[in-house]
């Protein structure tokens, strides 16, 4: 068994402390020790550097992106942020991704050591979905014990029966699923579309309050619009919708146009949003007008509901292998039979648009 070394920098005992007993009962993981600023950190890495660390963002001497910055340019190494759930936290934690980080873990500023021991299995899935993670393939902008047993719901939970697709319409949808590694691999694909590209729906696992975040830093450096779903906003060409962290998103049929829909209701494949249910949604709604692309991530969120839009006509799509941070939703749609054609990073925006002139 591989064993995970694990870093902890972070400058509130609490959360030292807390993490600490957590992983030392984690048969497969170790950690290699904890550091309450990121200067301590780099003489502890000294000693030996670390499969994975859990890196908070304000810290005295040097702040959090500085050091993440630091490590990616000497040394890739997955990290986590250990971020504030706060909106004004949610801008700073999205700069912390796109300087490489790989996911976020939330933490409250009242009832930590309590938040943290309930979030135990989500801590402990990020520390090992980063693990996995070949962040050198991550487009920086340089500018166990078994897993506490969750409720395993398919996308029925939140789906209503619904009719079957328009067969001719002249409105296209492109859905797109991701998770770990997904914010590089947007921004690389949507930054590469034209203004006139088919309106796109997107379900990326982030936590509740940082979706907004995201979405605006998008808004700045694509062409087209990019913006948090709204209930009842409309899929329209140029308009890329990304779902709610902490709320399902739906496409539902308004005559010959699509809308999306916002649904709380239970984690489906361990998330909400569910790329299963956008998926299932969109292959009941759109049909043979949708195209579904699976990108980087860990686990098999969407490989099913990819399955049903490729029974019901869709092109359906996956990330390859050799560009993943993290080959395991596209690998578990694979193997489902559920993908028309793997497609490495680079091309996928070259698919949307072939798409969008069809």
């Amino acid at each position: 068994m591989c064993v995970i070394k694990v870093a902890i920098v972070d400058d509130s005992a609490v959360v030292r402390q807390v993490l600490s007993s957590m992983l030392e009962n984690q048969p497969d993981i170790t950690l290699l020790g904890c550091a309450r600023d990121p200067l301590f950190a780099l003489k502890l890495f000294e000693q030996q550097w670390p499969d994975v660390i859990i890196l908070d963002i304000e810290m005295p001497r040097m702040d959090g992106i500085t050091f993440l910055k630091k490590v990616m340019a000497e040394k890739p190494t997955p990290v986590v942020i250990c971020s504030t759930l706060t909106e004004q936290g949610a801008s700073v934690t999205i700069a912390a991704l796109a300087a490489g980080a790989v996911d976020i873990i939330t933490k409250p500023k009242l009832g930590l050591k309590g938040f943290l021991e309930e979030s135990q299995a989500r801590l402990l899935q990020a520390i090992r979905a980063a693990a996995k993670a070949s962040v050198a393939k991550l487009r920086v902008n340089t500018s166990a014990k078994p897993m506490p047993v969750i409720a395993k719901h398919n996308a029925n939970v939140v789906l209503a029966s619904t009719n079957h697709a328009l067969n001719q319409t002249t409105d296209r949808v492109v859905a797109l699923g991701t998770s770990t590694g997904g914010t590089h691999a947007l921004e690389c694909v949507l930054t590469a579309l034209p203004r006139t590209s088919a309106g796109i729906v997107v379900v990326q696992h982030m936590p509740e309050h940082f979706t907004a975040a995201f979405a605006s830093r998008l808004n700045g450096l694509c062409k087209m619009e990019v913006k948090e779903a709204e209930d009842n906003d409309r899929v329209m060409p140029g308009l890329v919708l990304i779902a709610n962290g902490g709320k399902h998103m739906l496409l539902q049929r308004s005559g010959a146009q699509y809308r999306v829909q916002l649904k709380d209701g239970p984690l489906v494949s361990r998330h909400r949003p569910s790329v299963d249910v956008l998926f299932r949604s969109v292959a009941n709604a759109a049909g043979k007008n949708a195209l579904g692309v699976i990108m980087t991530g860990m686990g098999d969120d969407g490989a099913r509901g990819l399955l049903e839009m490729h029974q019901c006509g869709a092109i359906t799509l996956a990330q390859d292998e050799a560009s993943c941070v993290v080959y395991g939703m596209p690998k578990e749609a694979v193997k489902l039979g559920a993908v028309s054609r793997q497609v490495a990073l680079d091309n996928i925006a070259e698919e949307i648009i072939a798409f969008t002139k069809q």
